[in-house]
């Protein structure tokens, strides 16, 4: 083992033994964070991202520039924050966090980039959700590196231009559609987070429940990929709560049938449902027919927020085919019904599909 492998098997170890730490201590946050892979090579799965993302930080690191800025997009957990990390641990260059809804006024962006320092890497997180003000001040920021801060209202007002070093902007967002052409055009490398593969979870699990020393047996790390959801944050969590289950209620080991127990025990079922999931299908099918019916319906029957049902359930139900959502209102698909364990009434495909419409065969 040659010198640099060395310093890399001591890092490493090092790390490990502070997660444990941190993770005995109840600090949710230092884990959480011990887990993010800190280099390009480590992040499993996102091929095509790696790779341009290599590409682009290699030739800025050739041409003695700052990368052009990046935008992040995809659902919630899938690494938007961890890649940005990396952007920032491959340039060697400092990491400004902040997010879009706490950029109320130009000012506080002002404030921001007045701090940056050259190579600088600025990340701001759910950036659709920033104030059209700030927005406009940081379509110069990014293209001429400058601001103009106002100073007074009225005929009085005065623009003092304000040169910023050059930075690279890395923005992530869950709703790419939702960013203004202006804003997202500024943007040199944009790139799409997918939903994570079984396999590809399962390689994460292995690597978590290393850095968190649990003993992994047969299939256990199957078992907890296939219900993640296609998602690593959510992978990591269940590993947790599997750890927790096998060092109370049994030898500690995370096996294929202990890890089922635990996450029947935590209403997650073998499709990655949650409650709150099969909350919406049951009431879906059984109190209205298999629908359609209003989101703000399912909301107060399931009693949750309209936006939790929206947001959290909804985007899940429709990628597995058990949720549709339609022109009338949300209806439950037959796969749904199977699902429950309930015989789909003849009419579904109807309802589904409207009844003037020809139904596929």
């Amino acid at each position: 083992m040659d010198e640099s492998q060395l310093e890399a098997a001591e890092a490493a170890y090092v790390t490990g033994r502070a997660l444990v730490a941190a993770d005995a201590d109840g600090d949710e946050r230092v884990v959480e964070a011990a887990l993010r892979p800190r280099t390009l090579d480590e992040v499993v799965g996102q091929e095509r991202v790696r790779e341009q993302l290599s590409l682009l930080l290699e030739a800025a690191r050739r041409r003695e520039r700052v990368p052009d800025h990046v935008l992040l997009s995809g659902p919630p957990g899938l690494g938007k924050t961890t890649l940005a990390m990396i952007i920032a641990a491959e340039m060697s260059s400092p990491l400004r966090l902040t997010s879009g809804p706490a950029i109320t006024h130009a000012g506080d962006l002002a404030a921001i980039l007045s701090g940056l320092n050259e190579g600088d890497v600025l990340f701001v997180d759910e950036i659709h959700r920033m104030s059209r003000p700030a927005e406009e001040m940081l379509y110069m920021a990014m293209e001429d590196f400058r601001v103009d801060v106002v100073i007074g209202k009225g005929p009085g007002a005065t623009a003092i231009p304000l040169e910023i070093p050059p930075f690279t902007m890395v923005g992530a967002t869950t709703r790419a559609g939702l960013l203004p052409s202006p804003l997202r055009d500024r943007f040199g490398f944009t790139a799409h987070l997918e939903f994570y593969e079984p396999a590809e979870l399962e390689r994460i699990v292995r690597r978590s429940a290393r850095l968190l020393e649990v003993e992994l047996g047969t299939d256990g790390a199957g078992e907890i990929s296939g219900r993640s959801r296609g998602t690593p944050r959510i992978a990591n969590r269940l590993l947790r709560r599997v750890r927790d289950y096998a060092q109370v209620r049994a030898d500690g080991v995370v096996t294929r049938s202990l890890a089922r127990a635990a996450l029947d025990l935590f209403e997650v079922d073998e499709s990655g449902l949650d409650r709150l999931d099969r909350a919406v299908l049951d009431v879906l099918c059984r109190r209205f027919g298999g629908g359609p019916v209003g989101v703000s319906t399912l909301a107060v029957a399931v009693g949750e927020e309209r936006e939790t049902v929206e947001e959290v359930a909804e985007p899940f139900l429709v990628r597995l085919g058990l949720l549709a959502r339609t022109p009338r209102g949300r209806v439950a698909t037959r796969a749904a019904w199977h699902h429950l364990g309930l015989t789909a009434p003849e009419t579904v495909d109807a309802t589904l599909f409207g009844s003037d419409t020809e139904l596929p065969r």
